[in-house]
């Protein structure tokens, strides 16, 4: 395998700079960690246009020694930082807990993954949370499918499987849908990734610009770094484009 961790690249955008990245580093999106440098700029009849410019660093093999429910499963909600959702009493959590498995297990046989074992385990609380989510972990062949892009194709997952389970418990679910401990391993990088960035941002006392997320990846850098004091954290742009952006405090 080739020992290059970490490579700069350029293109016409953001999205055209890190595809020659990972062209030049061989891996998948999903196998590194993307710092935007330069977002680029258009210009005007070409004049003043420049290129996007990234940096891409692979991510180190997850340490599979110790348990990873020993990491914390950010809750997936929409707003990066909102409120804490009320306690469920034990009662509820057992019969959300029961509903989701026998849920996400009909799903996954309807998806041709007969195979497929649900396990289901209260995460652990995330600093200031009192009452973390409920994990269903799913394990087994096949079951990478379920990731999509991004992650995109197991947030559909999960919204079907706590849709489906709302209309028996409550309006409010608290399961977290996972595959493999695909969001664990997620998680504990884009931790890593915030506390590399929160250096660098105060080492060059200049601003550092991350890559669009989505809104729970969003809410794991804003917590990582909200007890920092050398720095402070803002989501800035619309829509899919929206992104963390680190400031150093002057």
């Amino acid at each position: 395998m080739d020992s290059v961790r970490t490579v700069e690249s350029s293109g016409p955008d953001v999205e055209a700079a890190v595809s020659a990245g990972l062209a030049e580093l061989g891996v998948d999106r999903d196998s590194v960690e993307v710092e935007v440098l330069d977002e680029g700029a258009r210009g005007v009849f070409g004049l003043g246009a420049r290129d996007a410019k990234v940096r891409l660093t692979r991510l180190p093999a997850v340490d599979d020694s110790r348990p990873l429910e020993e990491a914390p499963v950010a809750l997936d909600v929409n707003d990066e930082l909102a409120d804490e959702e009320p306690e469920l009493s034990e009662e509820d959590v057992d019969r959300e807990a029961e509903l989701g498995r026998e849920t996400l297990m009909e799903l996954l046989l309807l998806m041709g993954l007969s195979d497929a074992q649900v396990d289901v385990y209260r995460a652990k609380p995330a600093p200031g949370e009192s009452d973390p989510p409920l994990v269903l972990n799913v394990t087994g062949s096949g079951v990478e499918s379920l990731i999509g892009h991004r992650g995109e194709t197991l947030a559909a997952l999960q919204r079907i499987t706590r849709l489906i389970v709302g209309r028996e418990v409550s309006d409010h679910v608290h399961l977290v849908v996972d595959v493999d401990s695909f969001k664990q391993k997620r998680e504990l990088a884009l931790r890593r990734l915030a506390q590399r960035l929160a250096d660098q941002a105060v080492e060059t006392a200049r601003t550092v610009v991350l890559e669009p997320m989505p809104p729970q990846e969003r809410r794991i850098v804003h917590l990582t770094l909200r007890a920092d004091p050398r720095v402070t954290t803002e989501s800035v742009g619309e829509g899919d484009r929206r992104k963390v952006t680190i400031i150093p405090v002057r």
